[in-house]
């Protein structure tokens, strides 16, 4: 792509000095660059709305939620924005996540400016970031996706619940709220914790922060 094409970048963090650094890092690359900052999760979705965009380099983690959740929905609307995650969370345990949600690339915040650089080009010039490590887990997650993505495992009638439960709602509000009777719900809760291993509530809670970024 030539650098003399205006670019113009969604820069979502809500630490302001992370965003001036991408800043510097992409205007010596792509001095055409146009960028457009935001905050929150509540500010990335309007800017979406208002501002068309090429890339978009994301905090995985905001005041006001994760952006694993949104992930999805933003990439079936805007298919042609290129985004690249830019995260404290172990590359290892959470990029394929990322990647299979909807992004194009993960890049940790403990890399290099280099590498910084190299992740700008390459999303760039490709449409993707993947570093050897995240190639690795790629391949990893086709042999064994269930490893990767446990959630996986459930039906979308059986996550729908176990987020209700992972909320601390009661068989009877999850009853009430689907519609089904009581001894329906105790049965896909059955199923969802032999399917992810789990035997407490807690259990189901503290899996459903670490895999789903749920907030209780």
């Amino acid at each position: 792509m030539s650098k003399e094409k205006e670019l113009r970048w969604i820069l979502a963090d809500d630490h302001t000095i992370i965003k001036q650094a991408w800043e510097l890092v992409i205007k010596d690359l792509y001095p055409n660059s146009v960028f457009l900052p935001c905050r929150s999760l509540q500010e990335l979705n309007e800017l979406l709305v208002q501002e068309p965009a090429d890339f978009g380099i994301f905090d995985a983690q905001f005041p006001d939620g994760n952006i694993l959740q949104e992930l999805p929905l933003i990439s079936q609307q805007y298919p042609d924005l290129k985004i690249l995650i830019f995260s404290s969370f172990d590359e290892a345990t959470y990029a394929v996540k990322f990647i299979h949600a909807g992004a194009h690339g993960f890049l940790s915040k403990l890399s290099e400016t280099s590498t910084l650089s190299i992740a700008v080009q390459q999303l760039v010039e490709q449409g993707e970031y993947l570093s050897d490590l995240t190639k690795s887990e790629m391949i990893k997650s086709l042999k064994n996706p269930e490893q990767i993505n446990p959630i996986s495992k459930l039906t979308e009638r059986e996550l729908e619940v176990a987020i209700m439960y992972a909320k601390g709602w009661g068989n009877l509000e999850v009853s009430n709220h689907l519609g089904v009777k009581q001894n329906t719900v105790s049965t896909l809760k059955k199923r969802i914790f032999e399917k992810l291993n789990l035997q407490t509530n807690l259990d189901l809670i503290n899996f459903m922060k670490r895999e789903y970024f749920l907030e209780s």
